[in-house]
């Protein structure tokens, strides 16, 4: 049974920073391609982040550049995404995925329940 489980969402000031986690279970995690998507109120899920299986290509939405890194440990089957300099707009309900595709930025067939993130003062 595939399980994708998101932890490390909350409120935080704008400014701030917060770590999301992602536990995965039931596939080979150290073979896929991982990623993090959000998705907006009213808005489609858009692509964050994705990083290789092995952990050595990253890539990134052109709107977190430099504020957000994702980051993998394939001892522990956990994908992270690190967000400083949050912004209100970063408000959104954040998603892992497994087996994204890291070229066109589509999600792969795997997904976590989603983790929200508030940005408020």
């Amino acid at each position: 049974q595939v399980q994708l489980i998101d932890s490390g969402g909350g409120l935080v000031q704008p400014g701030g920073s917060l770590r999301l986690s992602c536990v995965c279970s039931g596939f080979s995690f150290d073979s896929y391609d991982m990623g993090w998507y959000r998705q907006i109120p009213g808005n489609e899920r858009e692509f964050v982040a994705g990083i290789s299986w092995g952990g050595g290509r990253q890539y990134y939405a052109d709107f977190v550049k430099g504020r957000f890194t994702i980051s993998r440990d394939n001892s522990k089957n956990t994908v992270y995404l690190q967000m400083n300099s949050l912004e209100p707009g970063d408000t959104a309900v954040y998603y892992c995925n497994g087996g994204t595709e890291l070229y066109t930025k589509d999600p792969g067939r795997y997904w976590g329940q989603g983790t929200q993130v508030t940005v408020s003062s």
